[in-house]
């Protein structure tokens, strides 16, 4: 392995050299007297540059899925003099979309639902569009933005620490391609790494013993060729749910063992979920801006009126339950002797619906053994279960899920804790602490997109992100523009924040007995995997940041420093610059947010 390089920033930014410039082409006089006149005399200097010529911010992103495309397109608009470099251990944009590749992967939220608000693609080619084709579409956004200028593919993070001697980040990065390591450094650390890239195969006793082909549905072998062998299946997530029918459809024989019922739901937002393309003619109506539209604002809007059916003994919860229950009897009439263990005792939603178009009539096919017995152990030629019955496969795939303790799948260290350890179960913290869910107490200069309690139930994906993504770069602009080396959310705002949330999940269906992703997989544990209230709630609660609950590091010793030599880069400009872009027609002003734009002071 090569040993470890420093890499370092760029040289100082050109807002700086062009104030330098332009003071001195208008006569200025270049530095500041050491001490203002009277009335009061004083010791300090004013710093030479203009209130908004500042050093560049450099910003290291982790991960280059949903949200960490959002960030590479957000960040640089929206913060001045950014120097943005985005990591991905792959070799490709896209996240989960990128990794799996396994027999059915696909959405299982309407494809014009899972996309950007900004960027909207009308041409999906399926209602409930496939793995490949959300790549597609997600790359394109990248290149529309020119999100890959920022992006260095095939590096895997082995280690972030914030140093306490520079304020800065010291991020170790790994060349998955050649073995090199460096450490790169950066004013701020963002992760965008999302909750289920961990995959993991279960712990059975003799895993290692089995000769057959093994692998986890996230980690697909595409060389594997299923047709008419017999296959065991472990796990009925949304993973296992698209895989079962797939394979079933080609395997002489599938042994599914399910440890824990669920809900097999129709979809999310209540309509009839059915696998079927759009017509030529809908495909052509939504060239139209308007007509597509009013398709798709309605469709999105659905999804946000959700959020009653959390809440115990709701008529939504209710009414939810029941309708399930219907559809599932209906689809097993052809087997009715496994309606009785298919429903848990959990509410719906307790855990993740899982929608599962065609694995309820898979589970009813001659070629399908649907077993609850738990698995004892792994054998040479296949699977034992507890009642000592051994079964015998040519392949297992495991369905069985990721690390859902949101710890991150690497070390992130600051005031002695890693995060990656702090954050389990098991560890000094044993739980994801955060502040909004954007930020840890404890860690200057971190935030992540899609962390713990960072989404709202109901709404989408895509919003979420974004305004997950809007929200940090506001944060990064006043690091950038105000003087500022640090900010770290307090523990006081972190531990109020969690005394709310635990007030509030007691009275939804997620704090029930079931294991999920909400609640790190611990049965009734505490929900941190999502934000306590609804989508809407999460937007506005974290529309401004409440900079009130930040303990902040300044470069100077008078916050003002910043202010500079009492001009704006934009009045030196040699050049003839517009000194008055609030001035519009009347008719263009929307006073809600007239004179609010950071851009055009």
């Amino acid at each position: 392995m090569a040993p470890h390089t420093t890499l370092t920033d760029s040289p100082s930014s050109q807002p700086e050299l062009l104030a330098k410039k332009s003071v001195e082409t208008l006569g200025l006089p270049t530095s500041a007297p050491s001490k203002t006149q009277e009335p009061g005399a004083t010791t300090f200097s004013l710093e030479e540059h203009p209130i908004d010529a500042t050093p560049p911010l450099k910003v290291i992103v982790i991960g280059a899925g949903i949200a960490g495309i959002n960030a590479g397109i957000l960040f640089p608009i929206k913060v001045p003099h950014l120097s943005l470099t985005i990591y991905e251990k792959n070799a490709e944009v896209g996240g989960t979309w990128f990794e799996n590749i396994y027999p059915g992967v696909r959405c299982d939220l309407p494809a014009h639902v899972y996309q950007s608000t900004f960027s909207p693609n009308p041409a999906w080619s399926e209602h409930y569009a496939t793995g490949p084709e959300i790549l597609e579409y997600w790359k394109s956004v990248a290149r529309k933005y020119e999100v890959y200028k920022y992006i260095r593919f095939s590096r895997r993070i082995k280690k972030a620490e914030w140093n306490v001697e520079t304020k800065r980040w010291e991020v170790t990065v790994e060349n998955v391609e050649t073995g090199e390591v460096v450490v790169d450094e950066a004013d701020v650390l963002v992760t965008a790494i999302g909750h289920f890239n961990a995959w993991k195969l279960p712990e059975y006793p003799g895993i290692e013993e089995f000769e057959g082909h093994l692998r986890h549905s996230s980690n697909w072998d595409p060389t594997f060729e299923p047709e008419g062998k017999r296959i065991a299946i472990i796990g009925n997530g949304a993973s296992g749910l698209q895989i079962t029918p797939q394979l079933q459809k080609v395997a002489s024989h599938i042994d599914h063992y399910v440890r824990n019922p669920t809900w097999v739901a129709t979809s999310f937002g209540g309509e009839e979920r059915k696998l079927e393309p759009f017509t030529p003619d809908q495909l052509s109506s939504f060239q139209d801006p308007a007509t597509y539209h009013a398709f798709r604002k309605p469709l999105e809007s659905q999804f946000f009126r959700r959020f009653s059916s959390i809440f115990k003994g709701s008529d939504t919860n209710i009414a939810l339950r029941n309708s399930i229950v219907e559809k599932t009897v209906e689809r097993l009439k052809d087997k009715p002797e496994l309606v009785e263990g298919i429903f848990p005792s959990f509410s719906p939603s307790c855990r993740r619906l899982t929608p599962g178009p065609g694995y309820l009539e898979a589970l009813t096919k001659d070629n399908l053994e649907y077993i609850r017995t738990p698995i004892k152990r792994f054998t040479k030629g296949g699977i034992e279960t507890v009642d000592g019955v051994e079964r015998k496969v040519d392949a297992i795939i495991c369905s069985t899920g990721a690390n859902v303790s949101f710890a991150p799948p690497f070390p992130i260290v600051s005031s002695g804790i890693d995060l990656s350890e702090a954050w389990k179960p098991t560890g000094s913290i044993g739980f994801p602490k955060t502040y909004l869910g954007v930020a840890a107490p404890k860690f200057p200069n971190f935030f992540f997109i899609g962390g713990p309690s960072a989404t709202g139930y109901a709404g989408t994906i895509p919003h979420s992100y974004e305004t997950q993504a809007v929200y940090i770069a506001k944060i990064l602009r006043k690091i950038a523009t105000q003087g500022i080396v640090s900010i770290t959310p307090s523990d006081g705002a972190a531990d109020e924040f969690h005394t709310y949330a635990d007030a509030f999940w007691p009275k939804t269906v997620l704090s029930e007995e079931c294991s999920s992703w909400y609640n790190g997989g611990v049965k009734g544990g505490r929900v941190r995997g999502l934000w306590p209230g609804s989508s809407t709630h999460a937007t506005l609660a974290r529309r401004e940041p409440r900079w009130e609950d930040f303990v902040y590091e300044r470069k100077s010793a008078n916050r003002f420093a910043y202010f500079g030599n009492g001009w704006s880069s934009r009045e030196l400009r040699e050049e003839d610059v517009d000194l008055t872009p609030y001035l519009r027609r009347p008719e263009e002003v929307d006073l809600r947010s007239y004179h609010e734009g950071w851009w055009d002071a």
